[in-house]
């Protein structure tokens, strides 16, 4: 009897053991959250502050459920008070809710009273993951390889052109000699040309001709002369090198960055402007390293190193995220550079005339290293002029102007030219 009710017992204790087993297993699964909706969560309401293994406006929060619990002893439960009202946790007297407020300069946390328990458990599991070792770049060796090999390159051609002529020559050589071998076999005497003027001695004894090739040297030397002279200040394709590498393909291209965010003042000033390195931290407070595209030429650590040239010279700790004082100028080197007697309004154009910054500086989006697409000469001004129909559509300032032009040109729209942009004391006053 005592070992029917011993085994009944037992069983019944192994039930409940299992039961509680899989109510702590449950809970903890519960608790451990889903890392991937917890990064969607992290990046939308987190990152502008935290990162999660860098001090920012906010402490790194890389495993900071362990640490809160191992070093000061706090909870989950802590956690949640503190992301949800951060501000009442301080009111409250809560030690180490003050000092983190005190170590921050006194920072306001945003509350975020919407998020559920299941929300930051989510972000907390995001936060708890090791961190991932870094991609090894591509090799691109392999891939210029592949590229190269898919056309025929212009050694090839030029060798095999080569060995063609040489073969032609033989060929000529052996018939010479085959025919002459012919001739001798059958008696025949060649006839030896005797007393033939040189062609160079008949060709100088013309006067004829030394006139037109005369006159044909004086034209080509002044046509290549004039070519040469025109060239001169002439700077397409200049392409300087920065003291701090700027890739306009990462910053208008891939992250599609208005040129005006930069280049404010092409608004409503004469010149576009440099922008001031106030500009660029506005973004590389927080951008501290690059995680896009790179190449064997441009690679992680490049432009990791660049950024931080930006950070000397905007005197920026990266460390205790705030400004030391001790910033440097950046020696810019100026590509797009106009000659003093030619004015030239960005405003007017851009403004105005609605002109996009490609029409004139060429597709900055795809330019890794910026340099001028344009040739900016006065024929290259006067064709856009010409052709370049003047947007006076909901303007009242050309209403009348284009009434009276458009009758004495008979056009409905109006070139620039045709608005008097041919007149020198537009560009030369």
């Amino acid at each position: 009897m005592r070992k029917v009710i011993h085994r009944k017992l037992s069983k019944n204790f192994l039930r409940l053991g299992l039961i509680l087993l899989l109510a702590f297993t449950s809970s903890l699964s519960a608790q451990e959250g889903d890392p991937v909706k917890g990064k969607s969560l992290f990046n939308a309401n987190c990152a502008a502050c935290h990162q999660l293994d860098k001090k920012m406006t906010g402490p790194a929060l890389r495993n900071v459920e362990t640490r809160l619990s191992d070093d000061q002893g706090l909870d989950r439960e802590w956690i949640y008070a503190w992301i949800r009202n951060s501000a009442g946790l301080i009111k409250s007297g809560d030690a180490y809710a003050n000092k983190v407020y005190n170590e921050y300069g006194g920072a306001a946390m945003t509350a975020f009273p919407q998020l559920s328990d299941e929300d930051l458990n989510n972000v907390l599991a995001y936060t708890a993951e090791e961190k991932k070792a870094p991609a090894a770049p591509a090799a691109t060796a392999g891939v210029q390889a592949v590229q190269s090999s898919g056309g025929i390159s212009n050694e090839l051609i030029l060798g095999a052109l080569a060995i063609l002529f040489i073969l032609l020559a033989a060929g000529l050589y052996l018939v010479n000699k085959t025919l002459r071998r012919f001739a001798s076999a059958q008696n025949i005497e060649l006839e030896l040309e005797t007393g033939r003027k040189p062609l160079w001695k008949a060709f100088v004894q013309n006067q004829f001709l030394m006139i037109v090739v005369a006159i044909f040297f004086l034209l080509s030397s002044a046509y290549f002369v004039y070519g040469y002279l025109s060239q001169i200040g002439v700077d397409q394709g200049y392409q300087p090198v920065q003291p701090i590498h700027f890739s306009h393909k990462i910053h208008a291209g891939d992250n599609g960055i208005d040129c005006k965010y930069c280049h404010s003042s092409a608004r409503v000033s004469k010149t576009s402007g440099i922008p001031s390195l106030n500009i660029c931290m506005n973004c590389h407070k927080s951008i501290y390293e690059y995680n896009g595209e790179t190449s064997a030429e441009y690679s992680k650590e490049f432009y990791d190193g660049e950024i931080k040239k930006l950070y000397a010279a905007a005197g920026w700790d990266d460390a205790d995220q705030k400004y030391t004082g001790d910033s440097q100028p950046v020696k810019w080197v100026r590509i797009h550079n106009l000659p003093d007697f030619a004015y030239f309004n960005h405003s007017q154009h851009v403004t105005v005339a609605g002109v996009e910054c490609q029409t004139c500086h060429g597709p900055v989006e795809e330019m890794e290293i910026m340099y001028q697409h344009a040739p900016l000469t006065m024929g290259w001004c006067i064709n856009c002029h010409r052709e370049t129909n003047v947007d006076v559509k909901d303007n009242a300032y050309y209403e009348k102007i284009h009434e009276e032009l458009s009758k004495k040109y008979g056009v409905d729209n109006l070139t620039a030219a045709q608005m008097g942009g041919l007149e020198c004391g537009k560009c030369h006053y």
